[in-house]
């Protein structure tokens, strides 16, 4: 079946998974599984220790849950622990971690049975296993794994650079992609010929499947080129199928087919369409003359609404992205992004990227990226636009939401104060604070989730305690009633100052 857009759960961080069997082949931690399935795909995204007796609610999925079984009551039944076991499940726990001592000098055969029918894997932990033991571990291997992925799609980015740069690069770059993927990789061309294809012929259902996947997204030239997808996948014969339609919109698409796909295959696979798009749009449109022309009538002194129409366009958005890590962007970087967009306008300013995205053109979810998206503008509002996806990169990135968009509405209250006013009152009741980059961050978070301590702290990834201690500290400081609506909407008018 087609999937042309998957968006992961939000829940789940974008450090890799950790399998199961992994933690369970630590020696130091002494875990074994007396009960469920010995599946090798059960992955856990972190560790999470409850001695409630119905700890649904504090679970977001995937988890290892960690109990010494204090909320057992003596003499408890099959009922108790099929009930207790059904709402991990229901929460999409993972698996269950049951310490053997101090409370339990064995795991109740009961809960044993309850995790076997309900098909949750119970790992026993030995006396001499700390829960912190096993929740170190847990991030020591994530760690672990985002350190290795990083180190993979790094190689890849640069075998592909230099791939492109070879007197065959379509091919040299098709080849460096099906060798990554381990897998096959095949350019189409406008009228779904097949131009160039490298790696493991995967057979004629494959094939046939793959180019019918090609035309999902190639556009037909009788509608808008937004109306199509960027992207469509597809799973046959245990391969997973993946279209992209290169940005030069001249109707090129990149296949792929590969036994898995993860982030960092996504990431790699959008580097090559990215490079074949250069490779495949320059010499194929007018779009590179275009823009040359454009830039060049600037120079010489044009208004941007002049030059507009030689973009393809009268009104604009400008998109903000920053990536989830800390590194700053690099140009192949923010070619992908701006490739993913569908447009080839893309700047890099510091640890920002901006990219001007033509109006119609849906600005969706970028893996590994965070979007502020302004309002539709016309060129001589690009400045305007330019700021609104400032800030409204600022609140994505504080709430940690991957697009943020600034909403096309009336004028707002605050943007009645004139600016400079705005901007002095907002520094002055800030003033205790903004030496603590901690503190400002915290509240502008937890005003943000409306004053919830437990998202507050999963946005942030601290305790909640943390959080409740850092908020305590601004009251204080700050001299104000942090539950008063009047305070927290004055700080919130401040903070978006900021």
């Amino acid at each position: 079946m087609e999937e042309t857009s998957t968006v992961p759960d939000p829940a789940v961080p974008p450090t890799p998974p950790v399998p199961l069997d992994a933690l369970l082949a630590r020696a130091d931690l002494g875990l074994r599984r007396i009960a469920g399935p010995a599946d090798p795909a059960v992955v856990v995204h972190w560790a999470h220790t409850s001695e409630m007796a119905d700890p649904y609610p504090y679970l977001l999925g995937g988890e290892l849950l960690l109990s010494a079984g204090v909320h057992v009551p003596d003499g408890a039944g099959a009922g108790y622990f099929d009930a207790y076991v059904s709402r991990i499940v229901a929460a999409g726990g993972a698996a269950l971690g049951f310490g053997v001592a101090p409370v339990h000098d064995t795991v109740p055969g009961a809960l044993v049975e309850a995790c076997e029918m309900h098909g949750l894997p119970l790992l026993e932990v030995p006396p001499r296993t700390t829960f912190s033991a096993v929740a170190r571990a847990v991030w020591q291997l994530m760690a672990q794994a985002r350190t290795a992925e990083l180190r993979r799609v790094t190689e890849a980015q640069q075998s592909l650079a230099t791939a492109a740069a070879r007197p065959d690069p379509v091919p040299s770059v098709l080849q460096q992609l099906a060798r990554r993927l381990g897998g096959r990789a095949v350019l189409y061309g406008p009228e779904g010929t097949r131009i160039a294809a490298a790696g493991t012929d995967p057979g004629e259902e494959t094939r046939t499947a793959l180019a019918k996947l090609a035309e999902v997204v190639r556009p037909s030239g009788q509608e808008p080129s937004d109306a199509r997808p960027s992207s469509a996948s597809d799973t046959v014969a245990g391969l997973r199928l993946v279209a992209h339609a290169l940005g030069n919109g001249e109707g090129f698409v990149l296949g792929t087919a590969a036994p898995q796909r993860d982030a960092g295959d996504h990431t790699i696979a959008s580097v090559a369409a990215v490079l074949l798009s250069l490779l495949t749009g320059e010499r194929h449109s007018g779009s590179g003359a275009g823009r040359s022309s454009a830039l060049v009538r600037l120079l010489l002194g044009a208004a941007p609404a002049e030059v507009a129409p030689l973009l393809g366009g009268d009104r604009w958005r400008v998109v903000h992205g920053r990536p989830d890590g800390r590194a700053a962007p690099d140009p192949v970087a923010a070619s992908a992004l701006g490739a993913a967009l569908g447009s080839s306008l893309v700047d890099v300013s510091g640890e920002v990227v901006r990219v001007l995205v033509p109006d119609g053109r849906t600005v969706e979810r970028v893996p590994g990226w965070t979007l502020g998206v302004s309002a539709a503008a016309a060129p001589r509002d690009w400045p305007a636009a330019d700021t609104q996806a400032a800030r409204a990169l600022a609140r994505a990135r504080a709430t940690r939401t991957p697009v943020l968009r600034h909403g096309d509405r009336p004028t707002a209250l605050t943007d009645l104060v004139p600016p400079a006013e705005a901007d002095a009152h907002a520094r002055a009741l800030l003033a205790p604070i903004e030496q603590s980059p901690a503190l400002v961050d915290t509240l502008r978070t937890w005003l943000s989730l409306h004053g919830s301590w437990d998202r507050t702290a999963v946005a942030l990834d601290v305790h909640r305690n943390t959080v409740r201690q850092r908020i305590a500290r601004c009251a204080s400081l700050l001299d104000a009633d942090l539950d008063d609506p009047d305070v927290r909407m004055e700080l919130w008018f401040a903070l978006r100052r900021t």
